[in-house]
Formats: structure tokens, C-alpha cells, sequence
């Protein structure tokens, strides 16, 4: 019966990238169809042939405009109107898009506003996560912890919001700091928030934009200091 009940409900399913050609065909095959009726890849410029590849697999694709949050947030924005779900994960292939419905199941449920991911909790691949990532997601955590009482252990994209939730928490970040503007607007909104242990992988194929470089780790960083800073002492 659950699954019947997941299979009638439409979910919208975003992925952003960024040369993603040799992941994202597998990306897309992973994710279950029986309820996933809008798959979305915005795309910021691909020089690779992620579009193509994507579109083969069977998605949707749009141009989006560099920035991760930008990405995210035209892609939900296109989202088809009968979706009342939005589901967020990566193009690299480490996030375990078969096991959706274990995210996105409690907000069709009901019972839940925001569904996350934890990397750390769950099982991971040797090399799929760097020490200063998790490092990075346990310091936000605690952080946002102290000043909103929510207990976070990542900053894992793979995500499940309801679409009604995602518009009441009024998202402008349009870099890397998306994600944690994403849970620190739903802490203090009050949102009924769970995060789930999954399985992680390494990307298997493709540059990491983030963990790939010193530059691109410096880069990300900031944005996210930069916008936990901004979202911490604003009024709305």
C-alpha cells in the first residue's frame, strides 16, 4: 500500500549541474519513475554534453545561469504544478537516488515538512567524503543547533520539501550556501524537520566543483560562512 500511495503522488525531482556527462545518464536511470513524475536537470552551462546525456535518460532540461542555489531554485520553480513535492540531489552519482522514497516518503506522508539525507550517519564509501566536509557539517550543525534547537549532522544536498514549505521560507541565497539557508529558514519556521542515514558514494565520474580543488573548497566555504552569517542575524 505505500508504495501504491508514493506511486499516485508526483514528485518533482531537481538535480543542478555542471559537466556531469560521464554520471548523469546513471543518475537519472537510478531514480524511481513510479512516482517521480518530473525530473529536472538545470543545467549551468555544461560544456560536456550533460544536456544531451540528460535529456536521453529521460529528463527535463533547462538552462540555468551560474550558482548552485540559482539552479535549485529555477528548477523548482518549473517544477509541474501537480508536484507537490520537491526532491533535491546531485548529478555526480554519490547520492543513492534509488532509495528516494526514503526521503521523500514522509513529506507525501505528511508527517514531515523537510526530509535530509546524512551522510555522516549513514554508510559511506572510502574517499567519499573528505575530513574537513564532515568536519563542516558537524560545526553547522552544533551552530545551528544553539540557535534554533534542531539537530543537524550534514549539509548533504539530497533533500525532500514539500513545495508549499519551500515557498513560505523565502530562499535568495544563489550560491553554495543554498543548503544551509534552505535548513537553518526551516528551523526557525518550525518546519517538522528529519534527517535519515543513507548510504553515500564517491562521485563515479566527473571533477568535484567543491572537493575537487583548494579553490573550489575555499570558495564554497566562504559562501557558506557568508550565508549563515546573513541568515543568523536577519529579521526575515
Amino acid at each position: 500500500m505505500r508504495q501504491l500511495r508514493l506511486a499516485m503522488e508526483p514528485v518533482a525531482v531537481v538535480i543542478p549541474t555542471l559537466n556531469e556527462a560521464e554520471t548523469i545518464a546513471r543518475v537519472i536511470a537510478d531514480i524511481p519513475r513510479d512516482f517521480a513524475a518530473d525530473i529536472i536537470v538545470a543545467d549551468s552551462g555544461s560544456t560536456d554534453g550533460t544536456q544531451d546525456a540528460a535529456r536521453r535518460a529521460g529528463a527535463r532540461v533547462i538552462a540555468a545561469e551560474r550558482g548552485y542555489g540559482r539552479a535549485c531554485a529555477l528548477a523548482a520553480a518549473s517544477a509541474a504544478p501537480a508536484c507537490r513535492v520537491v526532491v533535491f540531489l546531485d548529478g555526480d552519482g554519490a547520492d543513492r537516488a534509488d532509495l528516494m522514497a526514503e526521503i521523500a516518503g514522509p513529506v507525501l506522508g505528511g508527517t514531515h515538512d523537510l526530509v535530509l539525507a546524512s551522510r555522516t550517519r549513514g554508510d559511506r564509501e572510502p574517499g567519499a567524503m573528505l575530513w574537513h566536509q564532515i568536519l563542516a557539517g558537524r560545526a553547522a550543525g552544533l551552530a545551528m543547533g544553539a540557535l534554533y534547537g534542531v539537530r543537524y549532522t550534514d549539509m548533504c544536498a539530497y533533500r525532500a520539501i514539500g513545495r508549499a514549505a519551500l515557498d513560505r521560507l523565502g530562499m535568495r541565497e544563489l550560491t553554495y550556501g543554498w543548503n544551509i539557508e534552505m535548513q537553518m529558514r526551516a528551523a526557525r519556521a518550525g518546519l517538522r524537520i528529519r534527517e535519515v542515514p543513507l548510504p553515500y558514494r564517491r562521485r563515479s565520474g566527473g571533477k568535484s566543483k567543491v572537493a575537487g580543488s583548494l579553490a573550489g573548497t575555499l570558495r564554497a566555504g566562504s559562501r557558506i560562512i557568508a550565508t549563515f552569517a546573513r541568515v543568523a542575524t536577519a529579521r526575515s
